[in-house]
């Protein structure tokens, strides 16, 4: 499958190392460059991984210490994946693709038969196991591979590595049109994660329930538009997706991320808006505090989780400008 020009994932920013690893040839060669790279081995887990939340570029792993847990959640392992991959390609330093490998390897065994990733692997007992689209987990990850099978950077692994890469992308694809939402025999869009095993919308954490995903689908649709021939199922999701977000579009109102004021004011030249999470079936926004208690207004929700978290976007407005040129529309 080849995948035109990827957009940027919504919701979502590439890790330290993901940025670091756009630098030019001559950056890995010098004395800056080399250090980066020595912290970020120095991170790396035993199965391969690293942890989220952490700049692994900017300090070393100090012997001794607890190592946190590796992830794939909010840009770790990828981005240090891809930097590793561009350091070698320019030093030859066979520490590099050691690294690279163990990492490359960890990726295609944590993906699930049905084609989906969790967030960690090892696997959890928690919603962590799920089939990950929050915060562009899985998207992220069927990007990396994309590029392992075609880039340039990865010319220095094998025919057979490359084309598994190519494999776990197109069975990634599978589960993505798996889990498309039906509702009253009509396909929708995402939930942020799936139950691993049926594939069901899930809930993660208390004021995460089972819903339709503004923000987690966009990424998903962006993807599946990515796609330079893309099968009729495909074309079917991706369309059914543009209905959806047409559907579920919020104007005249500008969001106020605030823990005491009006979550939403009336404001004619705001940009369209989504929420974060819709109920299955009604396409009505829901929010919770950490109680869990579904409410359909966000200013039932007390001050902790009004204003610390993120419960409506613009993240359809890029998707409907992308699908609007997208040769397959309906």
């Amino acid at each position: 499958m080849l995948l035109v020009c990827l957009l940027p994932t919504l919701g979502r920013s590439e890790s330290p190392a993901g940025e670091l690893a756009q630098k030019s040839d001559d950056w890995f060669k010098t004395a800056a460059g080399e250090a980066v790279l020595e912290n970020i081995l120095s991170w790396q887990t035993d199965q391969g991984d690293w942890a989220k939340n952490l700049d692994t570029t900017n300090k070393r792993f100090k012997p001794g210490d607890e190592k946190p847990s590796g992830t794939f959640d909010n840009g770790a392992t990828s981005g240090e994946l891809r930097l590793l991959a561009r350091a070698y390609r320019v030093t030859g330093e066979s520490r590099y693709r050691e690294a690279f490998l163990l990492g490359f390897h960890h990726i295609l065994a944590a993906q699930y038969a049905n084609g989906g990733w969790p967030q960690y692997f090892p696997l959890s007992k928690n919603y962590h196991r799920h089939v990950t689209f929050n915060d562009g987990t899985m998207i992220r990850l069927m990007e990396f591979l994309h590029d392992v099978s075609l880039e340039d950077d990865f010319s220095f692994l094998s025919q057979d590595q490359r084309a598994a890469a190519a494999i776990a992308v197109d069975r990634g694809v599978q589960c993505i049109l798996k889990c498309q939402v039906i509702v009253d025999g009509k396909p929708t869009a995402w939930c942020a994660q799936h139950d691993a095993v049926t594939l069901a919308p899930t809930g993660a954490r208390s004021y995460e329930h089972p819903s339709i995903s503004g923000a987690e689908s966009g990424g998903v649709m962006r993807f599946l538009m990515s796609i330079d021939q893309p099968s009729q199922e495909v074309i079917r999701a991706v369309n059914a997706g543009a209905m959806w977000y047409e559907a579920t579009k919020i104007a005249g109102y500008r969001y106020n991320r605030s823990k005491t004021g009006p979550a939403l004011s009336v404001d004619d030249r705001a940009d369209e808006l989504w929420a974060r999470f819709y109920e299955i079936g009604t396409n009505r926004p829901i929010f919770s505090d950490r109680d869990g208690v579904v409410k359909y207004s966000l200013d039932e929700i007390g001050s902790e989780r009004r204003g610390g978290y993120t419960w409506y976007g613009n993240w359809g407005t890029g998707v409907l400008k992308i699908y609007a040129k997208w040769p397959h529309r309906r």
